[in-house]
């Protein structure tokens, strides 16, 4: 057995402000393991993540210099910045939090998040993964793969979730909690971390345990 096979790892694709599914699933493991060798998948969260809005589910994208069909390998995807997204990106998460319970709390650091330019992908998304993995105080190691391998050995430990957790899969039971727009909308399940960080605050790692 090697070194690495004593810890459970998740293998997972980079995404965006990821789901609460990939944190539910986070907080079981030791290790995060990053795919960087995969090519670029469109419909997924590798650059899109949804939040709560008063009519229901918002998308955020992130826009790409090739476009959504692009087959660039995920660590060399670049951001394209023809268009303020960030900047948009902010206004609608401002605009869908402003009244929930925790979003002043977290206000000013997130702000400064969207206010820094990253020309890949990848660099974006662990940014946002960092700021994210701080708030609910998880603190897992992060590493990367060192190539594309299609298939991992289950001795070796590694719980290859890679294109699993994706828009419009089922992600199994997760936790129920107060939205901001529950009472119009009934509870949207699906929603980025994001939404459970604005709505319960330092109660939200709790909540995926």
């Amino acid at each position: 057995m090697t070194e690495q096979s004593k810890f459970k790892t998740l293998l997972i694709e980079s995404q965006y402000f990821p789901p609460i599914s990939f944190y539910k699933t986070l907080i079981e493991v030791d290790i995060l393991k990053i795919e960087r060798y995969e090519h670029y998948q469109k419909v997924s969260y590798r650059n899109r993540c949804y939040i709560a809005g008063p009519n229901g589910v918002i998308l955020l994208s992130v826009p790409l210099t090739k476009g959504k069909n692009q087959r660039t390998i995920m660590k060399d995807v670049r951001i394209s910045h023809e268009e303020k997204w960030q900047a948009l990106h902010w206004k609608t998460l401002t605009s869908a939090y402003r009244r929930s319970p925790w979003f002043e709390y977290f206000e000013d650091g997130l702000a400064d998040l969207y206010e820094r330019k990253f020309d890949f992908l990848l660099d974006w998304n662990m940014a946002c993964f960092e700021w994210a993995e701080t708030v609910l105080g998880l603190e897992k190691p992060v590493s990367y793969t060192e190539s594309f391998r299609k298939s991992y050995d289950p001795a070796e430990g590694i719980q290859d979730l890679r294109d699993v957790l994706a828009p419009g899969k089922s992600a199994g039971e997760l936790p129920q909690y107060t939205q901001v727009f529950g009472e119009r909308t009934g509870f949207v399940p699906g929603l980025s971390i994001l939404d459970l960080i604005f709505c319960e605050g330092k109660r939200a790692s709790e909540l995926l345990k």
